[in-house]
């Protein structure tokens, strides 16, 4: 393709920061309505940001006629969240304009990196899963692959953390309030979303029974684009986020009546929809809403697919050969009878010919393995909400129900166990279930969750569906995780071999001989040390705790969840605290352990444990025996600009959910990347890295997957653990009296019940010592500087495996049939 000059280029082609200067003035100017000579810091940001997003629209436009042109086949990925983190240094080297930038906004007066503190973290995500689904925008569009992410603008995100005596507190997260600059409202685009109503049939002209879907209530979608640059080249894709918008906007004669709220109730039920992301299930009405987000979102997907397919003039049996479409969990897998209705309702097609277009077009990615998360919804509420797909959905169990029952012993109790619909007292839609049966692909993200899912919870899919069932192994994007989030170390490698990994990050392998190099382990070391500063600061800058770079960082970041026991870390923390009480003369490993990361506002135990985190927290911070050698933080609202500040400055990463219950997990891919030491079990994607980098580059403990099963079935008693090992007893009854709850003793209760009186599901006790034994392991290694820098280089450099480009291409080979847009690299 032809390069095409550029918004902001000079007659040469390449950029100018004369032109880019003269873009952000004008910008302030004519955008935000300030006087460019005397611009604040955020009208600065603004200009610097339209700016960039000029030259993206550029782009964006181009690769949409290469799309078009080429008539390729597009991926659309589906997910409820996705979590962007910010834009601006994202797109400044995609661009490859960071140096501009900083030289412009410099000749301003302002700094780039305080500039950049004036975007707040986009709200479209919470977790792995809305992060996953980021990384793989990046490398969808750095691998020149034609398709869009789909998902949900969310007004308030899911919320934002505060820590108010020990305790989260959840407020809203506007992040929006100051405006984003990089959404592009589509407004003239809305597309209509029924719910409720009625089914009707009706014979049409041939004399075939045929449905409609009448009445209810429809509210409208607005397009919201954010687009997705490739690295140094002109492709650029986009997420399209759906808004909901009322169809009634104000109700004037109940306003003239005095019912002035009665005016506008109707508008803001409807906008609901996109208000806050995971709104709580406790109530009926929060479970409606997360249904009828999810069919909100995916209803307004396939009429732009399907908008999109009806261009080419194409007959629908094509519409596999050029739609493939990624279900990112179950959330998404009303599409396959939304699908099937659009087929069959709106364009005419029978059943037969409608439901193999169906299963080749969907692929559906499981990301848990826990089965109370699988989503199933009541049968009632799927009926009132959208009775025609409930419709379609019992329809496809009986379809599907006939072919188990003509292929299966009658007497066993298969067909029950693989149903569509349980039959407990009150029936329920299994999700997972009908997205395995629409879809032609299944996959899990690490080989041991892949494994599980065929030998355990979908092993009857797996002898229904030979070869449906396969494993693509997570990834996170280098450009994010690496050159983003630690230019530093990222330069470090550039000036040692070059920026080739950036794009191929295979090329890391060639660090290993440099493992061996002193001048380059010492430049290694200080850079890990300046980004324990960097933390260090922000620490300090959070929440006024002041914490050592020459100590130990131990990081575990991550959603609070009892699978992924930060409690077992916890228990680690007061053993740390109690040895030291007992001998404070003993030489010790000095140590900050540092916390961060949400509960769920329903998730009462995970909430108990950050309290607890808290409390232990202050006893050990505040005790004068204590100082200089353990440091416990726990950091707030952690977010992706935060992971940004702390996993380069990680020196071990704690990956220690019990074994068999992550399904991947890829904060253990970027503390690895950025050379932190990995303490874990062997447990999703950690025996693949523990393959990748060597099982003595780790520090690996703990309970098997089979091991856990077994003790399990033959009947696990945490007690014996609590009896047998002192320093455990004396921990947990420290917890137990209240040395960490003074103002009221049995506050942790709760804790400890789980651990002795309720079986210890997640298995902490019995890890326990194994846990402790591998800490002192990482003591006595982190003692010697030369031989953890050496291992520290091994672990990035070995991380090839682990790119996100990777995991793409092979759902582009394997799954979707897709390939990279030729014209577009042409235009490289």
């Amino acid at each position: 393709m032809a390069k095409i000059k550029q918004v902001g280029e000079s007659n040469d082609g390449f950029h100018s920061s004369n032109v880019l200067k003269d873009d952000v003035m004008r910008h302030i100017r004519f955008t935000m309505g300030r006087d460019p000579e005397k611009p604040n810091q955020h009208a600065c940001f603004m200009g610097l940001a339209h700016s960039v997003r000029d030259r993206l629209m550029d782009r964006w436009i181009r690769t949409q006629r290469s799309q078009y042109d080429t008539l390729a086949k597009r991926v659309y990925f589906l997910s409820l969240e996705f979590l962007p983190g910010r834009f601006l240094m994202n797109y400044l080297i995609s661009l490859k304009m960071e140096d501009e930038a900083r030289c412009v906004v410099e000749e301003m007066g302002f700094d780039l990196d305080e500039l950049e503190d004036q975007e707040w973290d986009a709200g479209l995500g919470n977790g792995g899963l809305g992060r996953l689904a980021s990384c793989y925008m990046d490398s969808m569009a750095c691998l020149d692959l034609p398709g869009y992410g789909y998902g949900i603008r969310y007004d308030y995100g899911i919320f934002h953390q505060t820590i108010e005596n020990g305790w989260q507190k959840e407020r809203a997260d506007n992040w929006t309030r100051k405006e984003t600059p990089w959404e592009i409202r589509r407004g003239e685009y809305l597309i209509p979303v029924r719910f409720y109503g009625r089914t009707e049939t009706y014979a049409d002209a041939a004399g075939r029974q045929c449905y409609r879907w009448l009445d209810g209530e429809v509210v409208m979608a607005m397009a919201c684009d954010i687009l997705v640059p490739g690295y140094g080249d002109d492709f650029v894709t986009n997420m399209r986020l759906w808004r909901a918008r009322s169809s009634r906007e104000f109700n004037l004669d109940e306003f003239n009546q005095g019912d002035y709220i009665g005016a506008v109730e109707a508008k803001v039920l409807s906008e609901n929809i996109s208000g806050v992301l995971y709104p709580s299930d406790e109530l009926e009405q929060g479970r409606e809403l997360r249904l009828k987000q999810q069919y909100f979102f995916v209803a307004a997907t396939l009429s732009d697919i399907f908008r999109r397919f009806k261009k080419l003039n194409r007959n629908f049996s094509e519409l596999s050969d050029f739609v493939a479409i990624q279900l990112n969990d179950t959330h998404p897998s009303i599409a396959i009878p939304e699908l099937m209705r659009l087929l069959m309702d709106e364009e005419g097609l029978k059943w037969s010919m409608a439901w193999p277009i169906c299963e080749k077009t969907f692929a559906y990615t499981n990301h848990t393995v826990l089965p109370e998360a699988l989503e199933t919804w009541p049968v009632d509420l799927v009926s009132r909400l959208l009775p025609r797909h409930m419709d379609i959905i019992f329809e496809i169990n009986r379809r599907f129900m006939d072919r188990v029952n003509g292929n299966s012993d009658k007497t066993n109790d298969l067909a029950s166990r693989v149903s569509l619909i349980t039959e407990d007292i009150q029936k329920r839609v299994r999700m997972a279930h009908l997205a395995i049966v629409g879809s032609h692909t299944v996959n899990g993200v690490a080989e041991l969750h892949s494994n599980i899912l065929k030998e355990d919870l979908f092993k009857d899919f797996d002898l229904l569906f030979p070869g449906r069932l396969t494993n693509v192994t997570n990834g996170i994007t280098p450009r994010r995780w690496l050159a983003q989030a630690n230019p530093t170390l990222a330069q470090l490698i550039n000036d040692t071999i070059g920026p080739d990994w950036i794009t191929d990050l295979n090329q890391l392998k060639r660090l290993e001989p440099m493992a061996d190099d002193p001048g380059f382990c010492r430049k290694w070391a200080k850079t890990k040390r300046d980004n324990k500063k960097r933390l260090a600061r922000y620490i300090l800058r959070k929440i006024g705790l002041s914490v050592d770079p020459d100590t130990l960082f131990s990081v575990q970041v991550k959603r609070i969840h009892e699978y992924k026991r930060q409690l077992l870390n916890v228990l680690h923390v007061i053993t740390l605290y109690h040895r030291i009480l007992a001998n404070p003369s003993a030489p010790v490993v000095p140590r900050t352990v540092i916390f961060a990361g949400k509960a769920a506002p329903a998730y009462h135990q995970a909430k108990l444990i950050i309290k607890l985190i808290n409390e232990v927290a202050m006893k050990t911070n505040n005790d004068a025996e204590i100082q200089g050698k353990l440091r416990v933080v726990f950091l707030p609202n952690y977010c992706v600009s935060q992971a940004e500040k702390i996993i380069p400055a990680a020196d071990l990463s704690e990956q220690i959910s019990t074994a068999g219950m992550e399904a991947s997990g890829t904060g253990n891919m970027k503390m690895s990347l950025n050379g932190a030491l990995t303490i874990g079990t062997l447990d999703g994607a950690n025996i693949e890295i523990m393959e990748e980098v060597g099982k003595e580059n780790m520090f690996i403990f703990g309970l098997t997957t089979k091991q856990v099963t077994t003790m399990r079935e033959n009947g696990y008693n945490p007690r014996t653990y609590y009896d047998s090992d002192a320093e455990l007893r004396l921990a947990l009854d420290s917890i137990s009296r209240g040395d960490f709850s003074t103002e009221d003793p049995y506050l942790f209760s709760p804790i400890i019940e789980s651990l002795l009186l309720r079986g210890d599901y997640y298995m902490l006790l019995a890890d326990y010592r194994a846990y402790v034994s591998a800490q002192e392991e990482v003591d006595r290694l982190f003692v010697d500087q030369k031989e953890w820098t050496k291992k520290s280089i091994l672990n990035t450099a070995r991380m090839g495996k682990f790119s996100s480009d990777r995991s793409v291409m092979e759902y582009a080979d394997n799954i979707w049939g897709l390939k990279p847009l030729p014209s577009v690299k042409d235009g490289k």
